[in-house]
């Protein structure tokens, strides 16, 4: 594996699909250095589950290059109780935007997928090797099934083709831009929600589901950002990549660092009926990390930022 000749973004036009969300949106922050039209389409203007509707959009737009960050995303309650939306939504979505590319004449692609594409007792830590051998978590094999299918895609249009289209699949996230509901959103953003909540009302605990022993890694959505633009302007290739930090701590140890930035000294409790969902899940990056790319944040600053963002532009408007 190799890294490509460089796709310069400067003077592209360069669409990115899904830049209310919170990884579009980031995207599109790390895009400003790049001198580069960026182009994005509200919902009320584009749907991008309908075929026909993007397939207008991109001839008229004309997009030199794509970022495909737009999905219906949550957690394992969201999952668990919407796996019919899940599967559709993101399949559709991503036929839309990728076959559309493809007859728009677009010259390079990126696919956000994810890391729960990975079998559940995949081997610690995940390589991209580890597609496809083994049964998939139940919790989230709805959204799982979708981005294979969209890695797959990409993979597909490439060999048949022979067009520039390109995925990475980003370990769990968080930062600003985030999904802070309580009961859908993931565990980053439930966190920084539910721990705000107790500072702000002076409760002497926050319930935790689970027993609080799954591991996980966590990478700042700034980071994975910047991966995304390493990978658009230097990679050509089959290869799918892991954008990760390489390294985990259980969800009790998450939360307590949540409760530290924020201030917040009393108990967590644990509520052990309540799935844990995968038991450990740390990817190996260092497929990416080979050609060059480090990420940027700790993860207690990096936690820190996001509180403060979250403070400042969701705590704050609903006050």
């Amino acid at each position: 594996m190799t890294a490509a000749a460089e796709f310069d973004l400067a003077g592209k036009r360069v669409f990115v699909a899904g830049h209310r969300g919170m990884v579009g949106a980031a995207i599109v922050r790390r895009l400003a250095g790049e001198n580069c039209t960026i182009l994005t389409a509200p919902k009320a203007e584009l749907d991008l589950s309908r075929q026909s509707a993007v397939e207008e959009w991109l001839a008229r737009a004309k997009p030199d290059a794509v970022f495909l960050a737009a999905a219906r995303v949550g957690g394992i309650h969201a999952n668990n109780s919407r796996p019919a939306e899940f599967l559709y939504e993101n399949l559709a979505i991503q036929n839309s935007v990728i076959h559309g590319s493809y007859k728009a004449g677009v010259r390079k692609l990126l696919f956000l997928g994810s890391t729960c594409i990975y079998p559940r007792m995949a081997p610690q830590p995940m390589h991209e090797d580890a597609l496809l051998t083994g049964p998939l978590e139940p919790t989230n094999e709805w959204y799982a099934i979708a981005k294979i299918a969209g890695l797959k895609m990409c993979q597909a249009y490439k060999k048949q083709y022979g067009v520039d289209f390109i995925a990475c699949m980003p370990t769990n996230l968080y930062g600003p831009n985030d999904n802070y509901d309580l009961e859908m959103g993931h565990v980053p953003a439930a966190t920084i929600a539910k721990v705000h909540r107790a500072v702000a009302t002076g409760a002497a605990s926050i319930p935790v589901w689970g027993d609080g022993t799954p591991l996980r890694e966590f990478l700042h959505v700034d980071d994975l950002a910047d991966a995304c633009v390493f990978l658009m302007k230097r990679y050509s290739g089959l290869d799918a990549f892991n954008v990760g930090t390489g390294r985990e701590v259980s969800i009790r140890e998450f939360v307590q660092t949540v409760a530290r930035v924020a201030g917040f000294a009393g108990r967590l409790e644990f509520d052990t009926s309540k799935p844990n969902g995968t038991p450990r899940k740390l990817t190996d990056p260092s497929r990416l990390m080979a050609l060059g790319w480090r990420p940027k944040y700790e993860l207690e600053p990096g936690l820190a930022h996001a509180y403060r963002w979250y403070v400042e532009n969701v705590a704050a408007r609903a006050a």
